[in-house]
């Protein structure tokens, strides 16, 4: 039967558990939470790089102003 749909035995049998879980039948991790789970991980890193960004930028300018500062 795999073969006729061109997808391997192992590929259905995911398909099958993935379904099972998704219908609260089998435990594990939803599809959309998994999803969800990606995006916001995703989302955490750009606003953790962003934030990074934004600590240098801090930085630069406090240490220019200081330099402006401090000369006669």
């Amino acid at each position: 039967m795999p073969a006729k749909i061109g997808r391997t035995a192992q590929t259905l049998n995911e398909w099958a558990k993935k379904a099972e879980v998704d219908g609260g039948r089998r435990a594990g991790v939803p599809t959309d939470v998994a999803e969800k789970l990606k995006g916001l991980e995703r989302e955490t890193r750009e606003f953790l790089q962003a934030n990074e960004i934004l600590r240098k930028t801090s930085a630069y300018f406090a240490r220019a102003k200081l330099d402006r500062c401090g000369k006669p």
